[in-house]
């Protein structure tokens, strides 16, 4: 069902204990605000030249970090936390536990943030400015709406559980 979702996974060394950490609001909003830092981080080449590959490179090593540095929370009674919860439960893949109304709209989010990432990068990579905001706009808005797919996946999961 995500194949890539689950090498991301594999590949942020998620285990149980750096999930409940991400569950942490504040580990959600922080990484919300690290696409926009990594293109002026990107961009920043035109101005400082191979001096950019060090905010680059901080900004890479803060995406790894980030699930880790955050405290366990003291309430999931938020929208980033069940937003994070609900992408555990899309992510284990476990038959039944994901209504097939949730698979396809999330699926087609995963295509408009994948989109809207081609057009990013393309914008990055030929320093157009249009593209580089169009393209993050579109990321972060088909990521966001993901987000907030994955907090209904999360509350009807909860409804089921009792």
């Amino acid at each position: 069902m995500n194949r890539l979702g689950r090498l991301t996974e594999q590949a942020m060394g998620m285990n149980d204990t750096v999930w409940q950490r991400h569950v942490n609001p504040w580990s959600g909003w922080t990484r919300v605000v690290t696409l926009p830092l990594l293109a002026i981080a990107i961009w920043s080449r035109v101005w400082i030249g191979l001096w950019s590959l060090v905010p680059i490179a901080v900004l890479i090593v803060w995406i790894w970090i980030n699930p880790r540095v955050f405290p366990r929370p003291k309430s999931v009674d938020n929208w980033m936390s069940q937003g994070v919860l609900g992408e555990r439960i899309w992510l284990a893949n476990e038959p039944g536990t994901v209504a097939g109304h949730h698979v396809r709209v999330a699926r087609k989010l995963t295509m408009i943030a994948g989109l809207g990432t081609a057009i990013f990068l393309g914008g990055l990579i030929w320093l157009d400015l249009a593209a580089t905001l169009f393209g993050l706009a579109v990321t972060m808005l088909g990521k966001l709406w993901f987000i907030d797919r994955m907090v209904w996946i999360y509350r009807d999961h909860q409804s089921v559980e009792g």
